[in-house]
């Protein structure tokens, strides 16, 4: 006997805010009349904190302070036991989103050390010689966005030997001057971050220029903390020797997902940088760092 379970929402993009219903349907397939035990829906938004490798061992508090954090946790009964007949049963739910007691639902986001990620989870119990079906999917929660307007903070920079922090021998850099701008540090996550960069002089052919994102996450408690910087993604903005004096646009989209708007918690932090790599042919790495703050508006 063939039977399948599927669950299907009805938002298309699968995104929600807190108070929303959220709503769909249970599809049972089956060639032939089934029996079953009841039919159960469970909804759960959970924030999983994971240690790097260099942390492990160093605090040992760590290890009550990173468990779980549940932000959503509800079950509810479809279907009493009973039978589904045969061909296709479409089964209406509708699952209001509330977070637990006075907790908030932060916005979906997958990093490496800070999961945050909500699921729905349909169960059919069977008799003991039919296997349980279960399926389970995955959906969006976003912030509400901030009434505020976003005010618009340029940011103005200049590169050069002498800028530099964390240089052993500044005497051996070759010289170059870049100057350029973000046309601002707090982004709305939903716009690209937008700037121009220019490279007045160098005395080194340049090889390569980029732009890198990194998330900085950071986990603990009042023990102590864990910052692990890892980086999303990096684009290329130039390559081979720019020709000095003209503009460069720099033109970065946040992807879904890996990013959100800027958090910060009791037990953790997710923050985010954008990196100008500059790559000479001499493999000199210059690497200019700007923090950003991200919005949803």
């Amino acid at each position: 006997m063939s039977v399948s379970l599927d669950l299907r929402l009805k938002r298309a993009n699968k995104v929600y805010h807190e108070g929303e219903l959220l709503s769909g349907v249970v599809v049972i397939s089956s060639r032939d009349v089934l029996q079953h035990q009841g039919i159960s829906l469970s909804m759960e938004g959970l924030v999983n904190l994971q240690l790097s490798s260099k942390s492990v061992g160093v605090f040992e508090a760590f290890y009550n302070s990173v468990k779980p954090i549940q932000l959503v946790s509800s079950n509810i009964e479809v279907v009493k036991a009973g039978k589904v007949p045969a061909g296709k049963t479409e089964i209406p739910f509708e699952f209001p989103l509330q977070a637990k007691g006075n907790r908030v639902l932060y916005e979906t986001y997958h990093g490496v050390f800070v999961n945050i990620q909500y699921t729905l989870r349909c169960d059919m119990r069977r008799s003991l010689l039919a296997k349980d079906l279960s399926k389970t999917c995955e959906f969006m929660v976003h912030s509400q966005p901030q009434k505020s307007k976003v005010q618009p903070n340029p940011v103005d920079f200049t590169i050069t030997p002498d800028t530099l922090q964390n240089v052993r021998e500044r005497t051996s850099l070759p010289k170059f001057l870049i100057r350029g701008h973000l046309d601002a540090s707090t982004c709305v996550i939903t716009q690209p971050l937008n700037g121009e960069l220019v490279v007045e002089n160098s005395e080194v052919a340049i090889k390569s220029i980029e732009l890198q994102l990194v998330r900085v996450e950071t986990c603990g408690c009042a023990e102590g903390y864990a910052r692990d910087a890892t980086e999303i993604q990096n684009i290329q903005i130039a390559e081979g020797d720019v020709c000095h004096g003209l503009s460069i646009p720099i033109y970065m989209v946040f992807p879904r997902l890996f990013t959100c708007p800027t958090l910060e918690t009791t037990n953790f932090k997710v923050e985010f940088e954008v990196n100008i790599v500059i790559v000479l042919h001499d493999d000199h790495l210059i690497t200019e760092n700007f923090p950003l703050k991200l919005v949803r508006v």
